[in-house]
């Protein structure tokens, strides 16, 4: 329901954007924009095509373009940046925080990465360079090395007095860190804590040690489910050493599973989930053909299949209209199982010891699936063709490869993310020719053993 709410929110303001630009009206249309949160401005920018793209992005409040250019995808982010002067970039990123500037850094202009490094103070640049020290998809590279830390050995008035000379804390801040001399992880306060105890109250009576501390080294994948697991607002980042070196706060990690959902929506059709919806019509071709060149090799391999049983195929014209259906059958059967199994994978709740267990489960489906479809397909082809033996076999045919396909739909990612590819980028692909070679193999096979012999 609230999904649909904020789809319905943003088609209205983007019908208003597009009305007004039409008009050549930007007075509603700049009230329209900055009245927006930054995440919402990249929405509606996303959703336009270039040439109004660039006139919306003129007429967004220079306070808000850096934290803009965090909410777009790295196509758009280009394009709005080569649009920008390298003072105004300059000016948009060098207030970010440093998780979120180092997000940017790579797609910067040289001379802008200089100037923004030059009005940084030696604390942060060195926090920027530890920052993206890491591989892009680590802890590391997602923590914000700004964190609130105290000592064991203080008292809560203490801690409070040194709050308030402070000024200002970090965003979700809801614990503070205790550390020892070393800067060594010993656990957290939360920030009611200190406001419902005595102010004499030592720091080590209320400190919470059984939060575990994220690796700096970890993925995002598991940082995000940790967090899912926890129910954390933030979380601290330590080294090998257990020292602090940083926070990742929810904020980062919500980013974390809607890129995860976007990428394993287009990753099965083999898209970028970064890909300008407005792209050059060139870069989208360019993009595409590799995965449309794979679909057209295996689609050879389902094809040569075929031509084996063109002889059969040629007694028995019933055999080239049914076909498609034992095939087409196998590929959405092993579609739903992929999808469980993609999903699966990047929870972390599959491994070596329970891929049995769902092997046996998905198998032991597709056979009453195939069985009670392909008594009804049955059924049709005895009503249609009056054939027997017909419908037997495509009967059989679809059941078999139900089985094939929940066997590939379990197997295939599990191979592929022990081999380093991408399950949801190439499951599909693959998956799909075992649906249709089986699916042809078993139909025509059967077909030329029973009905031709």
């Amino acid at each position: 329901m609230a999904e649909a709410i904020r789809h319905d929110k943003t088609a209205r303001q983007l019908r208003l954007l597009s009305d007004a630009l039409d008009s050549g009206r930007l007075g509603p249309v700049r009230r329209l924009v900055n009245t927006l949160s930054p995440a919402e401005i990249g929405n509606l920018l996303e959703s336009l095509p270039p040439g109004k793209r660039s006139v919306v992005w003129g007429l967004v409040d220079p306070e808000d373009d850096g934290e803009v250019l965090v909410h777009v995808g790295d196509e758009v982010r280009e394009s709005l940046i080569a649009d920008m002067d390298p003072d105004e970039l300059v000016a948009a990123v060098e207030d970010l925080d440093i998780d979120d500037l180092a997000d940017l850094v790579e797609d910067l202009p040289d001379t802008v990465i200089d100037e923004v490094l030059k009005s940084m103070d030696r604390e942060n640049r060195e926090r920027l360079e530890q920052v993206l020290s890491y591989d892009e998809d680590s802890a590391g590279r997602l923590m914000n090395p700004d964190v609130v830390t105290v000592r064991a050995d203080t008292t809560v008035d203490v801690v409070l007095r040194y709050l308030r000379l402070r000024g200002e804390l970090p965003e979700h801040t809801d614990h503070l860190y205790v550390v020892s001399k070393r800067h060594q992880y010993l656990g957290r306060i939360a920030l009611q804590a200190l406001l419902t105890h005595e102010p004499g109250t030592a720091i080590n009576k209320l400190l919470d040690d059984e939060q575990p501390a994220i690796g700096v080294h970890e993925t995002s994948e598991e940082v995000a489910r940790q967090f899912s697991d926890h129910d954390w607002i933030s979380a601290p980042v330590v080294d090998d050493a257990n020292i602090l070196l940083g926070r990742i706060t929810i904020d980062d990690v919500v980013d974390i599973i809607r890129e995860q959902a976007e990428h394993q929506a287009l990753g099965a059709a083999g898209l970028d989930e970064d890909e300008d919806l407005f792209s050059p019509v060139r870069r989208a071709f360019r993009n595409r053909l590799i995965w449309l060149g794979v679909n057209l090799g295996t689609a050879f391999l389902a094809a040569s299949v075929v031509d084996r049983f063109a002889g059969s195929i040629e007694q028995l014209a019933a055999l080239a209209v049914l076909m498609p259906i034992v095939a087409g059958m196998g590929g959405n059967a092993g579609t739903q199982v992929l999808a469980l199994m993609v999903r699966g994978l990047a929870l972390g709740q599959i491994g070596a010891s329970n891929v049995p267990t769902l092997v046996w489960k998905e198998v032991r489906v597709a056979l009453i699936n195939g069985l009670a479809l392909g008594a009804v397909l049955g059924v049709v082809v005895l009503l249609w063709f009056r054939n027997p033996a017909l419908a037997a076999v495509i009967a059989t045919a679809l059941t078999l490869n139900l089985c094939f396909a929940a066997l590939g739909g379990v197997f295939v990612p599990v191979t592929l993310k022990r081999m380093g590819f991408d399950p949801a980028l190439a499951g599909g692909v693959i998956l799909t020719t075992i649906t249709d070679v089986m699916g042809f193999l078993t139909f025509l096979g059967l077909a030329t053993l029973v009905l031709l012999r």
